[in-house]
């Protein structure tokens, strides 16, 4: 992880272009677009590595996990249509990219990483950058029950299933975003309630993601 907190003309000429290389692959919300080129993705890698933080590409964070290709991250965003002051819990904190993508949207955002690990650089580093969630470690496949329900839920790690417990704690007319397959590929899936027990499912993209893991998942 950095230590030297540097964003100058260079690294925001990089957002710039990789902003364009989103538009450029169908990202069209603007609001998305405007976070993407405003969050410091360079921060979240170790200075070694800053020439590779605007490239569209995923990247080792450590502890099995990767730091998300940044179309990924706008394209979750993007289905998840924020609105300013929605309650969003994320599941899979990981480096904290995404969070802070969430949090420029407008976003009150409870996220959740099982990675000690990452829970705690994380925790210290976004507050450090001015970014500021609310961070729990435990099973994400879980959810955080006692802060339900929430209108928005996205879950940044392939699932074998649509965890029932998630769904319980979305709102009526909330939308959760979903890589759902085996462990190699994955669909990525909407999901909106509708009502008490009804929920519309549409199947989207393919990705690849890591695995989401805990005991409502592998």
């Amino acid at each position: 992880m950095a230590h030297k907190f540097v964003d100058n003309y260079r690294e925001k000429g990089a957002r710039k272009k990789l902003v364009d290389k989103l538009k450029e692959r169908g990202i069209q919300d603007k609001s998305v677009l405007d976070a993407i080129g405003k969050v410091p993705r360079h921060y979240f890698f170790d200075e070694t590595f800053w020439p590779q933080a605007y490239k569209d590409i995923a990247f080792p964070i450590g502890d099995g996990q990767t730091i998300s290709q940044p179309y990924t991250v706008a394209y979750q965003s993007e289905l998840l249509h924020i609105k300013k002051g929605d309650k969003v819990l994320e599941i899979g904190t990981g480096s904290g990219y995404q969070t802070c993508i969430l949090l420029e949207l407008g976003a009150t955002v409870y996220t959740i990483e099982r990675q000690e690990n990452l829970y705690n650089r994380t925790k210290l580093v976004l507050p450090h950058i001015g970014y500021h969630a609310n961070f729990y470690c435990g099973d994400g496949s879980k959810g955080i029950s006692e802060q339900a329900p929430y209108d928005k839920i996205i879950v940044t790690a392939g699932a074998p299933f649509v965890p029932e417990i998630l769904l319980k704690q979305l709102k009526i007319g909330g939308i959760l975003v979903i890589p759902v397959g085996d462990e190699k590929s994955q669909k990525m899936l909407t999901v909106l309630r509708v009502s008490e027990t009804d929920f519309e499912k549409f199947e989207l993209d393919t990705f690849r993601f890591v695995p989401l893991v805990g005991d409502q998942a592998w």
